[in-house]
């Protein structure tokens, strides 16, 4: 079975949750205090992986600004218990088909197990059943003689059936009638059919949750003899768990740990379970590739911490390869923690075989915006498909952008509302319709869109950069062109990416770098004053030297535009075409009397001495803009040297690919 909707109400910050549809991942998203802890707290209740998390406390839990009056309500006996989570599962195939062939076809009329559970801690069972379904098959099994059963034929419920039975009086019925009264006594004494069919079919298949947060941290170095005594106590602190799931993994009864019947096959059975914690870890941690888990037990000294100086301890260290150092697990990053103390006590409760879902409350809390992509990767790979898994979540880069619809905003606007709302709106809400969020509750989806825009819209797996928009235009129109004249064109596996100005490129290209499997280029202007600039990004080695390339590359000079791939004479076109009416007279390459190398200086030096009309000026986006709208009409006067140009320069970034 598989939990399909949540409602949770009178808990905490939340007086109706509003019911809310859970699939294979859900993310709640929201801001800080906006009441996504006590959503999970709330669920994880209802049936806890620990049975003792399972109670609902009135004084700690119930909305405290209403908690006297719902007192007094009870003690009067005005009101029941109020129902903090009422919870649907889908029930599978399997399921359905055990119920159906203990109770008869189509006893199902909805595929769905309700339960609920409040502040009298008791949980509630509801199936939508069709017990004239269950009436006709107890019949059947009965093997009541024919005169007999039809005379019961016409009950609808197990309790007319058994009215009908008793008013029968004939002698020769009474061995008939004991074997029905069997059949129903069974259901009967599970407390109903509904109870019957959850005991029997049911209750073994229900998911348990298991809650994880930062308070389940390992320290890495525990006493042995005091973790026993906790256990043995009931008294096991949070972070224990994790500790005694590695414990279990490695096949290891915690006494062995203190009296192993040989010391080799305790060492054996330690490493074994690191090592495979150690893949584990590995193949979802990119932050660091060259650590290893191992674990230890040591005779407790008098200068360990306090609580480990008697007895023996359990250590589990780290050791990063690359330095040659081991380190004790808690003094590592509380990302890495929290990622190994989850592996380690859900990889022992998973081979235990038994169905779990999984409630991890902020998991990237502690993480790098790189390891949180590789924490949703671990949840998408390894958990989605045998558990279903509800986190929490502010940040943007635990929200996959490309499944929104996994998406549940939390939100309380009593926060933010400087009036106070009514008790039908007050308190945390769960929504899907993003109309109905708040900006602050929107931003952790406004910075994941923005990301993958940016890894999508811009990049590709072989992004070519350039400083402008301009830039972007006069590459696609001229790129159509050629390849309309069966001539090399841009390849469309690049990506033009337009920064903004060169002053911007190296930036770009060191984020650009960071991420796996891109190729990147450049095609740039270049000038005197920003040729240090380009030249590092190959001599800093953050691109090949032969990936870097200008536009001075491609027209024989020292400095150069894309304008300048043109020729003056094409380009004065262009301008003259574009400010039209705004010029004095057209402009023509014998007026342009700067010595400039670059077409642009040139005509920066020509309009201080020659202003445009009225509030015009000069923007060399402008005759961009203009030659791709004319392209059509354009592209048979454009000189045979400029499309050698651009020919040129389209061939040298295609052999890059």
């Amino acid at each position: 079975m598989k939990l399909s909707s949540v409602r949770i109400s009178d808990f905490q910050c939340i007086r109706d949750s509003n019911g809310f549809e859970v699939g294979d991942i859900t993310c709640l998203v929201g801001k800080n205090e906006a009441g996504k802890t006590a959503v999970l707290q709330a669920l994880y209740r209802l049936n806890p992986l620990i049975p003792t998390d399972g109670k609902y406390d009135v004084t700690d839990d119930y909305p405290r600004s209403d908690v006297e009056d719902y007192n007094q309500s009870i003690e009067k006996g005005a009101a029941e218990p109020a129902t903090v989570v009422e919870a649907e599962f889908t029930l599978s195939p399997a399921e359905i088909e055990s119920i159906e062939s203990d109770l008869g076809k189509n006893i199902l009329t909805r595929e769905v197990l309700t339960l609920s559970k409040g502040y009298d801690n008791a949980l509630k069972v509801w199936l939508n059943l069709d017990e004239s379904v269950a009436v006709r098959t107890a019949l059947t099994e009965a093997q009541l003689p024919n005169d007999l059963a039809a005379t019961l034929a016409d009950c609808k419920t197990l309790t007319a059936i058994t009215q009908a039975a008793t008013q029968r009086t004939d002698p020769e019925e009474k061995e008939h009638l004991a074997r029905l009264d069997a059949q129903i006594k069974k259901y009967q004494e599970a407390g109903g059919l509904v109870m019957y069919v959850y005991t029997t079919h049911l209750k073994v298949h229900l998911p348990t949750f298991l809650y994880f947060d930062e308070y389940n941290l390992m320290s890495g170095f525990e006493n042995i003899e005091a973790l026993i005594k906790r256990k043995t106590d009931s008294t096991l602190r949070r972070s224990d768990y994790p500790l005694l799931g590695l414990v279990a993994l490695a096949r290891i009864d915690l006494p062995d740990l203190l009296n192993p019947n040989r010391t080799q096959t305790l060492l054996n059975k330690l490493e074994g379970a690191s090592n495979h914690l150690s893949q584990k870890v590995l193949r979802y941690w990119s932050q660091n590739k060259h650590v290893q888990m191992r674990f230890d037990v040591r005779q407790a000294r008098p200068g360990d911490p306090e609580e480990r100086r008697t007895g023996n301890n359990i250590l589990c260290q780290v050791y990063d390869s690359k330095r040659m150092v081991s380190t004790t697990l808690g003094t590592r990053s509380k990302g890495f923690v929290w990622f190994f103390s989850f592996l380690a006590w859900f990889d022992q409760q998973q081979q235990m075989g038994k169905p779990l879902i999984l409630l991890l409350d902020e998991p990237g809390l502690f993480l790098h915006g790189r390891a949180q992509a590789d924490l949703l990767r671990y949840i998408e790979e390894q958990l989605k498909e045998a558990h279903q898994v509800l986190y929490t979540t502010h940040s943007p880069f635990m929200v996959d952008p490309k499944h929104f619809e996994r998406v549940r905003i939390v939100q309380d606007r009593s926060m933010d509302e400087v009036t106070p709302l009514s008790k039908e709106e007050d308190g945390t809400k769960v929504i899907t319709e993003v109309l109905d969020a708040t900006e602050e509750s929107l931003f952790p989806l406004q910075g994941a869109l923005g990301y993958d825009i940016y890894q999508t819209l811009f990049i590709g797996p072989n992004s070519l950069i350039v400083e402008g928009p301009s830039d972007l235009l006069y590459i696609q129109v001229m790129s159509a062109v050629l390849g309309s004249l069966g001539r090399t064109s841009l390849s469309p596996q690049w990506t033009i990416t337009p920064v903004g100005g060169a002053e911007k490129v190296p930036t770009f290209v060191a984020l650009l770098g960071a991420q796996r499997g891109l190729k990147i280029a450049t095609l740039l202007d270049i000038k005197a004053e920003e040729r240090q600039t380009i030249e590092n990004l190959y001599k800093r080695k953050l691109l090949k030297k032969q990936n870097v390339l200008t536009f001075a590359d491609f027209t024989d000079a020292t400095e150069a535009d894309i304008e300048d791939m043109f020729g003056v004479d094409f380009y004065l076109r262009l301008l003259n075409a574009e400010f039209g009416t705004a010029l004095a007279k057209p402009i023509a390459e014998s007026q342009l009397r700067s010595k400039a190398p670059r077409v642009l200086a040139k005509l920066e030096a020509y309009f201080t001495e020659h202003p445009l009309k009225g509030q015009h000026v000069f923007n060399h986006y402008r005759p961009a803009r203009y030659f791709a709208e004319k392209s059509g009409e354009l592209s048979s006067t454009i000189p045979s040297d400029v499309l050698d140009r651009f020919e040129a320069a389209f061939a040298a970034l295609n052999r890059l690919l």
